[in-house]
C-alpha cells in the first residue's frame, strides 16, 4: 500500500529517458556515418555480425519475457518472479544488451562498447530514480528486495519461475513498438554498410 511519503515522489520521468537516448543515438551519427570499421576480414566480419544479431534477438525475446511477468504491475507491486528474480531491471538489461548488439552489426567493436555503456549509464540513472519512488511506495519490502536482486546485471543463481506469468495486451503493445526499434537495427546496419562500401559515407577509420 502506498505510503503518505510516496506523494511526494513521483515515478521517474520515461520520456525524459527515451529522449536522452535517442539524443545519444543521434550524436552518435558522426561514428556511425563517417567511421570505416577495420574488421571488414570476412571471418572477423561474420563473427560480429553473428554476434550482434544475437544480441539483438536477446533483447527482443528477453523483454517480452520480462513484460509477461510484470504485465501492467509496473509500480503497482514488488514484482520478484522470472527475470525479476535475477536483476531488479530486466527491462534495461536486455535494452543495454541491443544496444551493444546495433554496435556489432556496424562491425565496430568501439561502436559496441559506446552503444553498450551509455545505455546502461542512462538506464542505471532512470533505475536509481525509479527505485526512490519504489522505496517510498513499498518500503521495508522493496529494501529487502534491493538487498538481494542486482540492480541490472543479472545474478542468474537467484532464480525463481514464481507462480505464473501475466498477459497485459497494453503492455505487450507497448513492447512490440520497442521491439521494432531493435529489429530495425538490421535494416540501418545494412544501409550504412552499403553507403560505406559505396564510398559515399567514408571517413576515419574505426575499430
Amino acid at each position: 500500500m502506498m505510503s503518505k511519503p510516496a506523494l511526494a515522489v513521483r515515478p521517474a520521468n520515461q520520456r525524459l529517458r527515451i529522449a536522452t537516448l535517442r539524443l545519444f543515438f543521434v550524436a552518435a551519427l558522426i561514428p556511425i556515418l563517417w567511421g570505416v570499421p577495420v574488421w571488414q576480414a570476412v571471418p572477423v566480419q561474420a563473427l560480429m555480425r553473428t554476434a550482434g544479431s544475437l544480441c539483438i534477438v536477446a533483447a527482443v525475446l528477453g523483454r517480452f519475457w520480462a513484460i509477461l511477468y510484470i504485465g501492467g504491475r509496473k509500480n503497482a507491486q514488488v514484482m520478484q518472479d522470472g527475470p525479476y528474480s535475477i536483476c531488479r531491471h530486466p527491462l534495461y538489461f536486455f535494452s543495454t544488451i541491443g544496444a551493444t548488439g546495433f554496435g556489432l552489426l556496424l562491425d565496430s567493436l568501439l561502436l559496441a562498447a559506446l552503444f553498450g555503456l551509455g545505455a546502461f549509464t542512462i538506464l542505471s540513472a532512470t533505475a536509481r530514480r525509479e527505485e526512490d519512488y519504489l522505496r517510498t511506495m513499498f518500503g521495508p519490502a522493496y529494501e529487502d528486495y534491493a538487498g538481494r536482486v542486482p540492480r541490472i546485471l543479472p545474478r542468474p543463481s537467484l532464480f525463481r519461475a514464481g507462480p505464473g506469468m501475466m498477459l497485459n495486451l497494453n503492455a505487450l503493445r507497448t513492447n512490440l513498438a520497442d521491439a521494432l526499434v531493435f529489429v530495425a537495427a538490421f535494416p540501418v546496419a545494412e544501409t550504412i554498410g552499403a553507403l560505406h562500401d559505396a564510398g559515399m559515407a567514408r571517413g576515419f577509420r574505426i575499430f
